[in-house]
């Protein structure tokens, strides 16, 4: 797979490097070590323990399978989700993802009032090929990715296959976010690997469109 890095760059101040990259049709910055490890792997077991997770299912083909990793809701009120058919009520923020949430906005600069969480037990949960385009997040929706816990490989594509896969190996603390026409033209999957055996939690916060 090839990687369209185009700047790599660590503040001369503390705090976490940026990266940025030359997708056509993608804006996507990358904010390494916005949480050190040792903090991001807390979080992590944090997260964990204190989140309410299901493991939802889906039909495909004619046949119902288990979504391949756990998943929770959060929210404000009427910040309700639905993907693949599953309808989404939120939960109330808890202090954890509270405190986690106004860093990201400070980071992106967006007043996000949602997030899905995924946990994937090991490096046998998945995420399959799709993008974040649902009709509730608008046309150009900003999503910001926080991960904790095990490093994970981020694949993306562009929908037409104009362009050769890149992948994004998303660390312990970092935080990718995805602006413009992103999820338009690009879709992306977390692959399994038999290679990682630690959880990982992946907070994709976002901002739903709430009916007035």
């Amino acid at each position: 797979m090839e990687s369209h890095r185009l700047l790599s760059q660590q503040s001369l101040f503390q705090g976490p490097s940026v990266e940025e990259f030359e997708l056509p049709g993608a804006d996507l910055t990358l904010h390494k070590s916005v949480w050190v490890q040792p903090d991001g792997d807390l979080l992590c077991q944090q997260l964990v323990e204190e989140l309410e997770w299901s493991q939802d299912k889906i039909s495909m083909f004619g046949q119902v399978h288990d979504v391949p990793r756990l998943n929770a809701w959060y929210g404000d009120r009427d910040c309700s989700y639905s993907w693949s058919g599953i309808q989404m009520s939120p939960m109330e923020w808890t202090p954890t993802l509270s405190s986690i949430r106004q860093r990201v906005i400070e980071l992106a600069g967006e007043e996000f009032n949602s997030v899905l969480a995924n946990l994937y037990r090991d490096g046998s949960d998945k995420v399959d090929w799709h993008a974040d385009d649902e009709q509730v997040l608008g046309l150009t929706p900003v999503i910001a990715s926080v991960s904790f816990g095990a490093s994970r490989k981020f694949r993306l594509r562009r929908k037409d296959r104009s362009l050769t896969a890149t992948d994004i190996v998303l660390d312990s603390g970092d935080v990718l976010v995805m602006r413009g026409p992103t999820q338009q033209l690009w879709e992306h999957q977390v692959p399994r690997t038999k290679m990682v055996k630690e959880p990982r939690v992946n907070l994709t916060f976002r901002k739903v469109r709430v009916a007035a």
